[in-house]
């Protein structure tokens, strides 16, 4: 694992740690992390704070050509709403940590001329399917069902 995803890596499990959902990621941009953030919709009731939307809230407002400058680590394949602000964004990368346990908008991506490097990383494999098994209800709610 590299050292931005395993950034990301840590991001969820913290997420797990505060009672949620463990999904974390990155942005970085000219080999810097400039945003980081997990999925918080347990802690904070949120609707929208998965762990991509919490990285880039946490980058706070950069112009177009920072992020088109950008990679994003997502330690999971990145949901619709997710997937939509990447595209939305124009981020030219998205390396996932694993597509086993959940395989989201990663077609629409590539569609869209996002470059998707998935690793099947072990770590992110493992520590997802802990949190489907032990809390399946907030699972499904996290992805629409």
């Amino acid at each position: 694992m590299d050292a931005f995803m395993q950034a990301a890596f840590d991001e969820a499990l913290k997420g797990y740690e505060a009672g949620g959902v463990p999904i974390g990621s990155v942005i970085v941009h000219q080999g810097k992390i400039i945003g980081r953030g997990h999925n918080q919709r347990m802690q904070n009731g949120s609707p929208i704070l998965h762990g991509e939307m919490a990285a880039l809230e946490d980058a706070g407002r950069q112009s177009a050509s920072v992020y088109r400058d950008s990679v994003i680590y997502t330690t999971l394949s990145p949901c619709s709403m997710c997937a939509g602000a990447i595209e939305l964004y124009g981020f030219p990368k998205v390396v996932v940590g694993e597509n086993r346990n959940f395989l989201g908008q990663e077609q629409r991506l590539r569609d869209a001329g996002v470059e998707v490097s998935v690793l099947q990383d072990q770590q992110c494999i493992e520590l997802m399917a802990r949190f489907i098994r032990e809390h399946p209800e907030v699972w499904n709610e996290d992805i629409g069902e």
